[in-house]
């Protein structure tokens, strides 16, 4: 068991619901949230919490030592539809940040590092179904590049000083508890809240783009399970491909009619569609699941009942 975890970017759509289920099995004072602005009620009164900008290297540094932190989950990054309104800043956000947790590692000040990576490190010239661990690689976003460069420098940092970083390239994130930040795949995330409101969605994605997902409950498993994991099956310190499940618009849509018969949706592709279209449809995960036993639990009916059983 870890003595002291710090979740840099605490308040985000992974990070409020990670910290929630950190502390709940590690205990509240050991789980320390930290984020450049307050997170909701109940992240920032179970816990410990610190204002933290993930690239003041001093500030992340001084936390971890005066805090006592073996563990540090980096989860600020700047995503990939706000990623290219802004490139400089996700670049500066989503490398920066990434040094200063892996030199702390270096330095011995941390023992084990999390660090998300993402589908969007892949591209148009990937194989798109069941794209395989070990792949082609050409992405087209900054938010793409700074993911593939980070698994890069993952990689390097284990092989030559030793550091224990472990990695996850989450699909499409499917939640109910918390907003999404910015992603071409918000949509299955926006559709939930507009059907229930407004009993109509205007999706930013054509009907047939197909895009791997997951329901958030096996994204916070599987990224508390790989930390878990014995270090020896961890062979992969770049990063894992990691799937729940592959769907269209259209067939999400059609779930959603089966609770509410009255449902409508239209599609109206925008500069997200380009992104989605870089991406793969499906992904292999055998790796994962062979290195430590990863397995998803929702498919997308189930997941489509939960969403809507949640924010009805």
């Amino acid at each position: 068991m870890p003595n002291k975890i710090l979740v840099i970017g605490a308040c985000g759509q992974i990070g409020t619901e990670l910290t929630m289920k950190l502390r709940s099995l590690y205990g509240n004072d050991n789980v320390i949230g930290a984020d450049i602005r307050e997170g909701n009620k109940e992240l920032m009164q179970s816990g410990p919490f610190e204002i933290l900008d993930a690239m003041d290297r001093e500030k992340v540094s001084q936390v971890c030592e005066s805090q006592k932190v073996d563990e540090v989950y980096l989860m600020a990054a700047m995503l990939s539809a706000t990623g290219e309104k802004f490139p400089d800043k996700a670049w500066k956000l989503n490398m920066d940040s990434l040094f200063i947790v892996l030199d702390l590692a270096k330095e011995g000040k941390i023992k084990k590092v999390f660090w998300p990576s993402s589908i969007a490190v892949f591209g148009p010239t990937t194989p798109k179904e069941q794209t395989p661990q070990h792949t082609i690689m050409e992405p087209t976003t900054v938010y793409g590049i700074s993911k593939q460069t980070g698994e890069r420098w993952c990689e390097y940092y284990h092989r030559k000083y030793g550091v224990d970083v472990r990695s996850i390239r989450y699909p499409g994130l499917i939640s109910w508890k918390t907003l999404p930040g910015g992603g071409t795949t918000d949509y299955a995330v926006e559709i939930f809240h507009k059907a229930i409101k407004e009993g109509t969605y205007s999706c930013f994605l054509s009907k047939d783009t197909a895009l791997p997902m997951m329901y958030m409950e096996d994204a916070i498993r599987a990224t508390v399970d790989i930390m878990k994991a014995p270090a020896e099956n961890i062979k992969e310190r770049s990063s894992y491909n990691l799937s729940g499940m592959s769907f269209t618009p259209q067939e999400m849509a059609r779930f959603i009619e089966k609770h509410l018969p009255d449902f409508e949706i239209t599609y109206e592709p925008d500069s997200r569609q380009q992104i989605a279209d870089s991406w793969p449809s499906s992904i292999d995960d055998r790796q994962a699941r062979a290195d430590w036993n990863w397995s998803a639990a929702y498919d997308l009916e189930k997941t489509v009942a939960e969403m809507l059983q949640h924010l009805s």
